[in-house]
């Protein structure tokens, strides 16, 4: 985890586990501020992103998208601005040569899983003929499975790191790290 302001390339950076031997990510992650870069049990690159907390952000992403989360490279940076992790997110960006299919659907990195998509046909049929209180339930309970879904992936991959739903996000169908 290279600590500069200069850009350093993806290839010269190592790769780091996105787990450790014991389920956790990175702790000397925490906190920290810049540029980081997920790549599948393949070392294929996934997702090229940025952030203010890097540990938040790829805790999300494992909770988003756990299939593609097995490897990562870091750049931190001292002094923060969006114009220097703009760059160096642009520059990896050019040195892999296409976009990360990550960012190219972008929604699946970044917003909060919708979980009504997985309605089962009865379910939505149900949804229809329920009035809004019924609707309601009927949706955190879909939120509640793909959430239970969610947690067998993880525990599958080994995951101990502790996550937690947003329980007001469920209403809505809405699944985000809190």
């Amino acid at each position: 985890m290279n600590e500069t302001n200069n850009i350093s390339t993806l290839n010269e950076l190592p790769y780091i586990s996105y787990l450790d031997d014991q389920g956790y990510l990175p702790p000397d992650l925490e906190g920290k501020i810049g540029v980081y870069a997920v790549f599948d049990q393949s070392q294929a690159l996934q997702f090229i992103g940025y952030s203010r907390d890097i540990f938040l952000s790829i805790k999300q992403h494992l909770a988003r998208c756990p299939e593609e989360c097995y490897w990562l490279k870091v750049q931190i940076i001292t002094k923060p601005s969006r114009t220097m992790l703009e760059a160096i997110k642009t520059a990896w960006i050019e040195e892999n040569g296409t976009m990360p299919a990550g960012n190219l659907v972008e929604a699946k990195w970044q917003d909060p899983i919708d979980a009504k998509p997985a309605m089962t046909e009865i379910e939505r049929e149900q949804y229809r003929k329920s009035d809004g209180i019924g609707q309601l339930k009927l949706i955190k309970n879909v939120a509640r499975r793909v959430e239970a879904e969610i947690f067998a992936q993880l525990q599958i991959r080994g995951v101990k790191e502790e996550m937690r739903f947003n329980p007001k996000l469920k209403e809505n169908g809405l699944l985000d790290l809190k």
